[in-house]
């Protein structure tokens, strides 16, 4: 094989059992890599209805074709499980330098099955695969689990970890790699810890060849200078990384505040990207080999906040920041860290403190509650919200099971703004329309990384549309979500897809996505073949849902967005109009109902 390696590394960490699969050549161009081939196997392997939390669901890490290729941002990973958040479907990603590192060692996927008696970590170098003790860095953070297992292991290796959270089963728990990029979407890091697994280690030099060494060289190197034209032109993803977000989506009126209260805050000048620039800034930070460098690596200074890290993002300082009404950028950067080390989705976990604090403002929750105040701008309550959190300490016991679950308790479930009981990320679909429709039928719940139309609009890119439109987003939608799937197995970054593998056109049809597929493998996609192969993906997973009792009844969004129209904005007045969009989306998709028709699953080879 080329691109691929073509195999698989099993452990049963009941057994302690370690073995290796070579994986069926068509499977492998059917599903592409990474999130398409982990979906096959998840939904082969595991009954839906699972218990999230038992031995008996399996936890994936996957690479694509293009990890650990010369393609720019060819360095991304999945980790795919059943969620116990959302007890639907779990696909995080993450980049920085462990997805390239995890390809080297030979192997496409990792598949770990079972529960460990005891804390465990895995140390793969190539063929020599070990199972290790793991007692004595179970309970400590993200960064010192990272470091005593580098000391262990491989000082040149690379680290995927849980922190605390994960231990402990939060339900919003992070898969950490290389201490600060998270796999950190519907509780994958609970899952970790549930199976006792504290860390995943690998080392190897087994790059993937090239079916078209040449070919795949020169069009790379096109690429790249692409990039590069972009960055010396003033790119914002470079200057000022994904934090020069708030300012635009604020105008809009989009910006979460005050858990969706509404759309524009106060205080966004002082927690955007200039500001971090500005105050706390030391250099940008890219994953492995990226041209883009959005990361930034920050340090704060201020003696009650100080740290150092990476982040803010955008997400970060939408629900930390002002999802929480807070202004204080320094207090919000601490938070970030804190997440960071514990191992937190930022997301998840900004949200549900959001809705604590909107429980408490009206009354819903008291101080015999909570512990504390708990009111909106109050960044010492956030930092100690999300160490309770991590530690199901007090409050957070409550807070670490998501907003869904408080708001239920309370019997308020407005205050949980969710899709299939995951925490919306930062943009309000009340004005973003196609947002609204994206949400509602995310197979992973609430994801703004499973098919982002707001590159269109929000960003204009690769054409602007408009938000308050329900018109064509049904079609709008189902061509994003396509194209992320594609780029999801595929292995490579989507900031960089979007931007410079589609234009308008190729958004339908991904020319060059194909050509660097096919180039890596020799699989010889068409463009049509390369949409169909992610229309399998992602209708595979839509069937996983329905398997676990996550059909199209729960095709919907928060009672807030759906009956509680913005306060001001340009979108003043507007709720989310799902119904206009749902039907025409299951007609685009020949979803009658919600539910694939034979005829579609069997035109995919799903029957």
């Amino acid at each position: 094989m080329y691109g691929w390696h073509g195999k698989i590394l099993r452990i049963n960490l009941t057994t302690g059992k370690v073995s290796t699969e070579e994986i069926d050549p068509k499977l492998a161009r059917d599903y592409i890599g990474g999130r398409g081939w982990a979906i096959r196997y998840l939904t082969d392997e595991v009954d839906p209805k699972v218990d999230p939390l038992s031995p008996d669901n399996k936890l994936i890490f996957a690479t694509g074709p293009l990890t650990a290729t010369t393609a720019p941002t060819g360095n991304r990973y999945m980790v795919v499980t059943k969620s116990p958040l959302t007890g639907a479907l779990a696909h995080s990603n993450s980049g920085g330098d462990f997805p390239t590192w995890m390809k080297r060692t030979g192997y496409d996927m990792f598949i770990f099955e079972g529960r460990a008696q005891s804390p465990v970590y895995v140390w793969v170098n190539e063929d020599q695969v070990e199972v290790r003790d793991a007692a004595h860095v179970w309970g400590r953070d993200v960064h010192e689990t990272t470091d005593i297992l580098l000391e262990e292991t491989d000082p040149g290796a690379k680290v995927a970890c849980i922190g605390p959270a994960g231990e402990n089963r939060v339900l919003m728990a992070a898969i950490m790699n290389d201490k600060h990029r998270a796999a950190a979407r519907s509780g994958v890091g609970a899952v970790m810890g549930s199976k006792n697994l504290k860390g995943v280690v690998v080392m190897g030099r087994k790059n993937p060849a090239f079916f078209d060494d040449a070919g795949m060289r020169a069009l790379s190197l096109e690429l790249n200078k692409e990039v590069g034209a972009d960055i010396k032109k003033g790119s914002n993803l470079r200057i000022y990384g994904t934090a020069y977000v708030p300012q635009v989506t604020n105008t809009l009126g989009i910006l979460p505040t005050r858990n969706f209260q509404t759309g524009v805050f106060e205080g966004v000048d002082n927690i955007d990207g200039v500001a971090l620039k500005n105050k706390y800034l030391i250099t940008h930070k890219p994953c492995y080999r990226c041209p883009i460098a959005c990361g930034r690596l920050t340090a704060v200074d201020d003696e009650k906040y100080a740290g150092k890290g990476e982040g803010p993002e955008y997400e970060t300082i939408a629900s930390l920041g002002s999802a929480c009404g807070l202004s204080n950028l320094a207090a919000l950067t601490k938070a970030n860290y804190l997440c960071n080390e514990l191992g937190l989705d930022t997301i998840s976990t900004g949200l549900t403190i959001a809705a604590a604090m909107e429980l408490y403002e009206k009354g819903e929750i008291g101080i015999e509650d909570t512990g504390r105040p708990l009111s909106f701008g109050d960044g010492d309550a956030v930092i100690d919200m999300v160490q309770k959190i991590a530690y199901r300490d007090g409050f957070g016991d409550e807070l670490a099971e998501g907003s869904f679950r408080l708001a239920a308790k309370y019997n308020r479930p407005e205050v949980s703004v969710t899709a299939r009981r995951q925490e919306l990320p930062g943009y309000d679909p009340r004005g973003s329309q196609g947002m609204g429709l994206l949400y509602a039928t995310s197979n992973k719940g609430a994801s703004h990384m499973e098919g982002d139309v707001a590159y269109e609009e929000v960003f204009g890119t690769p054409v602007k549309a408009d938000g308050l439109v329900t018109d064509g987003k049904a079609e709008l939608v189902a061509r994003f979500q396509d194209a992320f799937a594609l780029i999801d197995s595929g292995g490579i970054c989507v900031f960089f897809a979007v931007r410079y593998v589609f234009t308008k056109e190729m958004m339908i049809w991904p020319v060059r996505l194909a050509q660097l597929l096919n180039l890596t493998t020799g699989a010889d996609y068409s463009p049509a073949e390369a949409l169909e192969a992610a229309e399998r993906v992602y209708t595979l997973e839509r069937m996983f849902l329905i398997g676990a009792g996550s059909g199209p009844e729960e095709d919907t969004l928060s009672p807030r967005l759906l009956h509680e129209p913005l306060p001001e904005g340009p979108g003043k007045g507007r709720v989310v109009d799902l119904d206009k969009m749902l039907p025409e989306y299951y007609q685009v998709r020949d979803w009658p109902g919600g539910i694939p028709s034979e005829e579609k699953l069997s035109a995919l080879g799903l029957m």
